[in-house]
């Protein structure tokens, strides 16, 4: 995947000359730090042979919830963001609850929360944006630290302590344990439906993450926000190495996901390619990588 990825780049970096700018590349990621960071959860949940389609309604719920408490001189930021992680973590653990004590397929759950989620967010801003954010709020998905978009920033620590949690710690141990066999699992011990719960609770947290950037970054609260980002999310990750059978994912390949797509979509882009061809060229590539994935588990 790391090698798909240089030569996407020096590929594009020949079609246009305005490709391989610093400039260009630290947009790359800005662009690509939400779905990146959502990928990342949803990585976790896919190892554990779930699926998570939630992930953009938790984004638009988010954003739509924070932007009301975000006006100048209402609410502290720290409030804020509090409440913003504090919804996509309900909604997380709610779709880890009721696919672990109710032994739901976690699609069907999902899917009901995407449906739930999104009419949340209209009725709470009867279909209208919010807008009227304050700039310390603003300044999470619009501002640099040191030359460095602070969406990068976020994405890098999000990327580095889900690596941490999946590769360091008996949390990720057990996630892999889960994937691999679940049966296997509970007859060594491990409280799987504790687990599920926190898997699902973490994905949710990070779709949280995703929809307090992408408010701040366009500056108000979208009930529309987030749509696909679900796909994008999951293509992300399998794309990356993800196994949908469960069992084999890493942070690091669905990171190369995530920034495979974002190159393609800044390089199609800037070639002036319809993003109704950019929709069909990402289906492709997903029913693609799903298909590897299927010829490599026959031939294990």
């Amino acid at each position: 995947m790391l090698l798909i990825l240089i030569a996407l780049m020096i590929f594009m970096s020949v079609l246009s000359s305005n490709f391989l700018t610093s400039d260009n590349l630290l947009n790359i990621v800005r662009q690509m730090s939400v779905v990146g960071i959502v990928a990342m959860g949803v990585t976790m949940v896919i190892i554990t042979t779930g699926i998570d389609l939630s992930s953009g309604s938790v984004i638009a719920l988010v954003s739509v919830s924070v932007a009301t408490f975000a006006h100048p001189g209402s609410y502290p930021l720290i409030l804020t963001i509090v409440i913003g992680l504090g919804i996509g973590l309900l909604v997380g653990v709610v779709n880890g609850t009721i696919i672990a004590k109710g032994n739901i397929a976690p699609f069907i759950v999902t899917l009901g929360t995407m449906t739930a989620a999104r009419g949340a967010a209209m009725l709470l801003t009867d279909g209208r944006p919010v807008g009227d954010l304050s700039d310390s709020f603003q300044f999470i998905g619009q501002g640099d630290l040191l030359g460095i978009p602070v969406p990068v920033i976020i994405f890098g620590l999000v990327g580095v302590i889900s690596y941490i949690l999946l590769n360091k710690t008996k949390f990720g141990k057990r996630v892999y344990a889960i994937g691999g066999n679940e049966q296997a699992a509970v007859i060594a011990g491990i409280n799987v439906d504790k687990f599920k719960i926190l898997i699902y609770g973490f994905a949710g947290l990070l779709s949280a993450v995703g929809g307090i950037i992408l408010t701040s970054r366009i500056a108000s609260g979208q009930p529309t926000a987030g749509l696909m980002y679900e796909m994008d999310a999951i293509t992300a990750a399998v794309i990356g190495g993800t196994s949908l059978s469960g069992g084999i994912g890493t942070i690091g390949g669905t990171i190369i996901g995530a920034l495979i797509i974002g190159v393609m979509n800044n390089g199609l882009d800037q070639l002036n390619v319809s993003s109704y061809w950019q929709q069909i060229l990402k289906g492709a590539i997903i029913t693609v990588a799903v298909l590897i994935d299927s010829r490599k588990n026959r031939r294990k």
